[in-house]
């Protein structure tokens, strides 16, 4: 059984914030205190020879697929893990080294949300040990917006309708009109969790309760019908970089991913020039005559802030936040659409974080000059395509489902066509497909094709694509009429 998260907003008084001010400061000191004690140790591990050799030889055993050399494998990973008990490096052992921190704080930090604190940044260490990542980073002033408890029976609870933290008694708002609220609460409570929000050049604090179990199901307060339905049969998704195109038996859509989300780099530049500016004329003495910043060795350039660079900077936080509710919105929104059209969701994978790096091959065009390193970097930031996927499997997740992730090598959706079953590579300009006389927007067909997937996941049916393809076609013309006239981007080319 998974678990849901409502949030509340807390009614605090003046002293109250002040106070939660404090401890997410002080929280915030308290994981960087750990972050500077463990990197210790995991850079001390990591300049050993045995540390070294280790991890070359498992890079080689990946790198060759050589099924015999398992034992071995196995071998350097149980090594590997005895190295990290000796230096240390385990969730376990980070919650004995936030102990010591903790009592210093015990009268704003309990001995439970510390612990907490620990698993956060074991969870970094477990993608730098296990997973891509590369860095642990410290957290910069103001990014220590969350504190998290692990039962609701000590630490940060919710009892009687308020916060009940360390001497804090704070009201949590409730709206016990609205139903899904009230039939939450209802609910057993997994854990509870402070946040607080950067709004309107204001902190505002709500509580995040986790509850165990599913979520209530939301209805249509003038009808009276359940809303958000799950829908049954095969859904084909075919997302890029801006836009997501879906094809069911009943529906066929193309969209343009979070289209209200603006695009916000003219009012970023003109604000980002302001806060350069004032940074300059208060810190005169950190630049070089050439404009450079002066190196000051190993100390930390210290800058001096106005309050209007602080006005400035308050703006352009607010600019991202209202960016990042909007883009939230819009997609729980579409998610909720898509689940509707089925209960078998088929998509294909994608490497985002490849999609976002810069190019590293220096070529030239046609022309002769030189193309542009940039890839699809701010696309990616602006539209978030991963997250809307996430929020599908979070919502399937309800139903004991799950995304169903296509193999895109073998697939290859956009290169087939399932007339004469074969492959054609095409330019991403080319945004129509053309079966002799029969036209069909490119992605929306990818979609259709990888609703028709068979359970390998690696090849597309073709009885099932001639068997549907009619309605399909039909569907398709549909929503062509009506993205004609609109004003659409131009990689959907309608």
């Amino acid at each position: 059984m998974g678990n849901f998260i409502v949030q509340f907003p807390l009614k605090t008084e003046i002293y109250q914030e002040d106070i939660l001010n404090k401890r997410f400061e002080i929280g915030r000191k308290i994981y960087n205190s750990l972050v500077t004690v463990t990197q210790k140790r995991y850079k001390e591990m990591i300049r050993t020879k045995i540390y070294r050799n280790i991890k070359e030889e498992l890079k080689l055993i990946y790198q060759s697929k050589d099924k015999t050399n398992l034992k071995r494998k196995t071998e350097l990973c149980k090594q590997l893990n005895e190295m990290y008990k000796q230096y240390k490096l385990n969730e376990y052992l980070f919650h004995s080294d936030v102990k010591n921190m903790q009592k210093h704080f015990k009268d704003n930090i309990d001995s439970f949300t510390a612990q907490k604190i620990a698993t956060n940044l074991w969870k970094a260490y477990d993608k730098l040990l296990f997973g891509k990542g590369e860095y642990v980073h410290y957290k910069k002033y103001d990014t220590f917006n969350s504190f998290e408890g692990k039962t609701n029976s000590t630490g940060i609870r919710f009892k009687d309708n308020n916060l009940i933290w360390n001497g804090l008694n704070i009201p949590v708002i409730i709206d016990y009109k609205n139903p899904y609220e009230s039939q939450a609460l209802e609910n057993e409570i997994a854990y509870c969790r402070v946040v607080r929000k950067f709004v309107r050049n204001k902190y505002k604090f709500y509580l995040q309760i986790v509850f165990k179990g599913i979520a209530p199901v939301k209805i249509n307060k003038q009808t009276g019908e359940v809303k958000h339905t799950l829908g049954n049969g095969d859904v084909g998704i075919d997302i890029g970089t801006r836009t997501i195109a879906y094809s069911s038996k009943t529906d066929v859509k193309i969209y343009e991913l979070a289209d209200r989300v603006q695009n916000i780099e003219n009012q970023k530049r003109i604000l980002l020039r302001k806060l350069d500016r004032s940074r300059r004329a208060c810190n005169p003495n950190n630049y070089n005559e050439d404009g450079t910043i002066k190196k000051q060795g190993n100390k930390k350039v210290t800058w001096v802030k106005s309050n209007h660079y602080i006005k400035i900077q308050n703006q352009l936080k607010e600019l991202y936040r209202k960016q990042a509710d909007i883009r939230k919105l819009q997609h729980e929104i579409l998610a909720n659409e898509i689940l509707e059209q089925g209960d078998n969701i088929y998509v294909e994978t994608m490497n985002y974080a490849g999609l976002q790096k810069r190019a590293k091959k220096t070529e030239k065009n046609d022309k002769g000059k030189f193309k542009k390193k940039k890839r699809f970097g701010k696309s990616l930031a602006n539209k978030a395509p991963s997250m809307l996927l996430s929020i599908i499997d979070r919502k399937l997740k309800y139903y004991d489902r799950q995304l169903i992730k296509i193999d895109t090598y073998s697939v290859k959706a956009s290169q087939y066509n399932h007339f004469d079953e074969t492959y054609k590579k095409k330019k991403l300009s080319d945004r129509w497909n053309d079966f002799n006389g029969i036209k069909v927007q490119r992605d929306i067909y990818s979609a259709f094709l990888i609703m028709n997937v068979n359970t390998d996941l690696k090849t597309i049916n073709n009885d099932k694509c001639n068997e549907t393809f009619e309605n399909f076609l039909i569907l398709h013309n549909k929503e062509v009429g009506r993205l004609k006239g609109n004003k659409n981007i131009s990689s959907i080319a309608i």
